[in-house]
């Protein structure tokens, strides 16, 4: 007869993690030096676009938005990773587990959710600017950041409740992080409806959100080979930094779900290991470096703000 403890382990085992001897503190620093330089950064657009009237328009402000997200993903996944890289034992409590898991997925959620907005903001403003002002009022700016939080947390969540519930006959993950397949995989019991569900919310949060995206910047490219070069290169520079944003974080969560297509403990642990951490270390650098050195209107704030600052020194 199988124990409580064994159908519901206290405890997850990460075993990707490898014994590095005495390098354990370089990759350390370095994994540190990422994540502050990711939390400064975001804070950086954060608060450019805070204190910055003239920023405070729709498309600046889910740039901030997504600047939070990017806050809120990393600090689901690097302070526990941090704490791995140093440790000995690489063991998650349940509860944590899941919570980190919630985090991880939410945060994909609300990042695809807001590169879609974002595309459809720039659809309006590009094809249909004579209307943009009153349809991205600031009303309908709050609705869509309220749906882009809502509806994810929603999806996530009870996904997450379905997979709290099951019986689980083993505590191994072989990842660096919690990720809700693995945990899934290790079920006694039939996991259809979790499959079910789980189809259904990649469908809604990741897959719709990617083909619109896809078809918003498609209507703008025809728009945009129908016009003069000057509307081009203006459309092109407000595009820009969205489409390297939306596919750098395209590549990394197909990275993300190539590893819950395949059996992980049959891959080579260096290709889990880079996918892995390509998913939630990229992105959160990539977002603010992209608009802060890609936008003008923000690049020009955060200089004013940064010749500032030595001025109020003297």
């Amino acid at each position: 007869m199988n124990s409580n403890n064994s159908l519901n382990p206290l405890y997850f085992q990460f075993t990707l993690f490898a014994d590095f001897g005495p390098l354990r503190y370089l990759f350390f620093s370095l994994c540190l030096l990422l994540y502050m330089t990711a939390v400064s950064a975001n804070i950086v657009i954060i608060l450019t676009v805070c204190l910055e009237k003239s920023l405070h328009q729709p498309m600046y402000i889910f740039i901030c938005c997504l600047s939070f997200n990017s806050l809120y993903g990393s600090a689901g996944f690097f302070p526990r990773f941090l704490t791995d890289i140093l440790s000995d034992t690489h063991l998650i409590s349940r509860p944590l587990c899941f919570i980190q898991i919630y985090v991880i997925y939410t945060y994909a959620g609300y990042e695809l959710t807001l590169l879609g907005i974002m595309a459809y903001d720039r659809f309006v403003a590009i094809c249909q600017p004579l209307h943009y002002h009153s349809k991205m009022t600031f009303k309908m700016v709050i609705h869509l950041v309220i749906f882009a939080v809502l509806y994810p947390a929603f999806a996530m969540g009870f996904m997450l409740y379905l997979s709290v519930r099951l019986p689980l006959c083993g505590n191994k993950l072989h990842r660096l992080f919690c990720s809700i397949w693995p945990v899934v995989q290790l079920s006694c019991v039939d996991t259809t409806l979790n499959n079910i569900v789980a189809q259904f919310v990649t469908m809604t949060t990741i897959i719709i959100p990617l083909f619109f995206v896809l078809y918003t910047y498609l209507r703008i490219l025809i728009v945009c080979r129908r016009s003069s070069s000057e509307f081009r290169g203006k459309a092109l520079q407000t595009c820009l930094p969205h489409i390297v944003t939306f596919m750098t974080y395209s590549f990394s969560l197909f990275c993300e779900l190539s590893l819950t297509r395949f059996e992980a403990d049959k891959m080579n642990p260096i290709i889990t290991v880079v996918l892995s951490l390509e998913y939630l270390m990229i992105p959160p650098i990539n977002n603010p470096l992209v608009y802060g050195l890609s936008l003008p209107q923000i690049r020009r704030v955060i200089f004013r703000f940064l010749k500032k600052i030595p001025a109020a020194k003297m």
